[in-house]
């Protein structure tokens, strides 16, 4: 039977870049209309580093939703910090005890937009952190690629696996870790199988293209994200992982704004613009898949689970009919191009 209209508990979003400044308050209506919160990323400039600049970060983007409108209690953003090679034990005690942080995120350095300063050596300068987070139940959140120049792009994931997460599992067996943006079936098969807490974040544009989408037609760079998008034998693990019943894989958009210019440039950025349509894409990704009953534990249900947080209590509700995506949105002073502009999908957000 066809559904063609469908109720879930409104979802979260545990993997959202928002910027700052003009690029914030130009995307922040976004997320705010289709999740209830959001996990937010640290890889600002300066990146975010410390409570006392998660907590001034925090403010900007609540004032940011005052200015465009958005009601108050209607859409909260989680922090995080950005983990570095000098970030200190006490700090994460303080991010714990304050609330001011979820969890910390590892960019590995260089991995992509903004980690320069990313860890170098995590479990050697980092080990004293990560005992720290792992004692008081912080979560760490992964940026999982090897970021080694003679390593081909394609498998910078599964080599992290090897090089960093088994060893890093071995060392701090009861962290809390989030394998972010998980773009490949040896991402999919470490996660489902590992031991102790480890759970994966997908994103709509992984689940629903392959790697030929970015040279249909010459080179498209709104399709251009890191971790780059992979063959569709990934692809299709990805989607079979979001609508199983592990509870491991949940919802993480990882909406990167980069205005048009940024992207269609001699050295485009990486990053999709997702934040517009991301429940639209989703239920687009599980309905191919003849999945929708599993839509809701995967955008409402295990994240809140994983992280410890309640569930929410509003519903959102999605139906079946033609949204055309707009092939630009205003970006402050610029414009942006969100992922498949122009394009029709066969759901509406209500």
């Amino acid at each position: 039977m066809t559904v063609n209209t469908l109720s879930i508990i409104k979802a979260d979003d545990w993997h959202l870049h928002l910027r700052d400044g003009e690029a914030l308050e130009a995307v922040i209506g976004h997320t705010a209309k289709q999740f209830a919160r959001a996990v937010v990323m640290p890889n600002l400039k300066p990146p975010v580093t410390t409570v006392a600049l998660a907590q001034a970060y925090q403010s900007r983007i609540e004032q940011a939703m005052i200015k465009a409108g958005i009601p108050a209690g209607s859409f909260t953003p989680l922090m995080t910090l950005y983990l570095t090679d000098n970030t200190s034990p006490d700090e994460i005690v303080r991010a714990k005890e304050t609330g001011a942080a979820v969890a910390v995120k590892l960019y590995p350095a260089g991995a992509t937009t903004n980690s320069d300063a990313g860890a170098t050596d995590l479990l050697g300068r980092c080990s004293t952190v990560l005992e720290t987070m792992q004692r008081v139940g912080l979560p760490l959140l992964v940026h999982g690629e090897v970021t080694d120049p003679s390593v081909d792009v394609f498998d910078r994931e599964a080599l992290f696996i090897d090089r960093v997460m088994i060893p890093l599992r071995k060392a701090f067996p009861a962290l809390r870790v989030v394998f972010e943006h998980l773009t490949t079936k040896d991402g999919v098969d470490y996660v489902r199988d590992a031991e102790g807490p480890v759970a994966a974040t997908l994103t709509p544009q992984h689940m629903l293209y392959n790697r030929n989408v970015i040279f249909q037609g010459g080179v498209r760079p709104h399709y251009y994200c890191l971790p780059i998008l992979k063959r569709e034998v990934h692809r299709q693990a990805l989607l079979d992982a979001a609508t199983s019943d592990s509870p491991r894989f949940f919802l993480g958009t990882d909406s990167a704004p980069h205005s048009k210019g940024l992207k269609e440039n001699a050295c485009g950025c990486a990053g999709c613009y997702t934040a517009l349509h991301a429940m639209e894409l989703y239920a687009t990704a599980f309905d191919q898949a003849g999945k929708l009953d599993r839509l809701e534990a995967f955008a409402s249900l295990r994240g809140p689970d994983f992280y410890g947080l309640p569930r929410n209590t509003e519903t959102i509700t999605l139906q079946r009919g033609s949204f055309v995506i707009p092939n630009e949105l205003a970006f402050g002073k610029e414009t942006i191009v969100p992922l498949a502009a122009g394009e029709t999908l066969g759901w509406k957000f209500c």
